[in-house]
């Protein structure tokens, strides 16, 4: 899991209106719709148990510490949303009793190693690698007037990868996976195979694949992957990973079809994942 730095989260909190103006321009929908598409929930319908259910967020200060602003973060985008959103005062173990005690019925709270929304009642454990991953992949199926039957490109095969790959495969679309180490492109072709009983193309080269493709989801975490000479009038791009994975012409060439922030959708989705259960 990529650790964000405060400079990437302090300011979501005051720009939330306006991302959803954005992402409305961009997809047709706001941060709750695309996190809904992602898990197939009408949102009208979750409206009022998203009024009435709880999140508590546990700042937790071990392995690397506190990210400035990240709960705080959490929290804004959680309400933005509209649910009941609070911040323990105390953080670790402290918090998390500071959060039954409050009768959260969602804690969130993240290490070093995961991010996670934890349903109290349900006991359910929703992972932000895969929630992030559903996401954005949800905002590409809208962006694009829907992936089914699309050639879809997935770069990078780690985790939110392999989930990204998954999620686009269950909107329809005809995916295809690449990650420098094709052994790693391999792995997640045989899981999903295993679990979805489907095939997809595992590509040796990316320029090559970069051709044969304009739906694209950068699940890297490296600056530049895509350059300005990939982007084609027809390209769009999903691209969770952090840092952008676009060089800045490729950045500004891309214009509006381009999904991309470091906390916003993972939040969205993981929350309404919670909720939904």
């Amino acid at each position: 899991m990529t650790r964000l730095k405060s400079t990437d989260v302090i300011d979501i909190g005051t720009g939330l209106q306006e991302y959803d103006a954005m992402l409305r321009a961009r997809t047709g929908g706001t941060l709750l719709e695309i996190a809904c598409h992602a898990h197939k929930v009408d949102s009208k319908s979750l409206s009022g148990r998203i009024a009435v259910t709880s999140i508590g967020i546990i700042p937790m200060t071990c392995g690397q510490g506190l990210i400035c602003g990240f709960a705080e973060a959490v929290g804004r985008i959680t309400a933005h949303m509209g649910f009941n959103t609070f911040i323990t005062e105390h953080t670790d173990a402290a918090g998390m009793a500071e959060a039954f005690e409050k009768k959260a019925g969602i804690i969130m709270l993240a290490d070093d190693n995961r991010f996670v929304a934890l349903n109290i009642k349900k006991y359910k454990v929703i992972d932000n690698a895969v929630a992030t991953a559903r996401g954005f992949a949800a905002g590409l199926d809208m962006m694009t007037g829907g992936v089914a039957g699309k050639k879809c490109l997935v770069i990078g095969c780690g985790p939110v990868g392999q989930h990204a790959a998954a999620a686009l495969l269950n909107f329809g679309a005809v995916v295809s996976v690449y990650d420098r180490d094709r052994q790693r492109s391999i792995a997640v072709h045989k899981a999903i195979h295993h679990q979805y009983d489907v095939r997809m193309t595992v590509e040796e080269s990316l320029e090559s694949a970069f051709g044969n493709h304009r739906i694209l989801f950068d699940a890297t975490n490296s600056a530049g992957v895509i350059k300005e000479k990939n982007i084609m009038p027809d390209t769009f791009i999903a691209a969770p990973g952090m840092p952008l994975g676009l060089s800045d012409a490729a950045r500004a060439g891309i214009g509006g079809r381009l999904l991309h922030d470091p906390l916003q959708t993972g939040v969205a989705c993981m929350a309404v994942k919670a909720a939904a259960i």
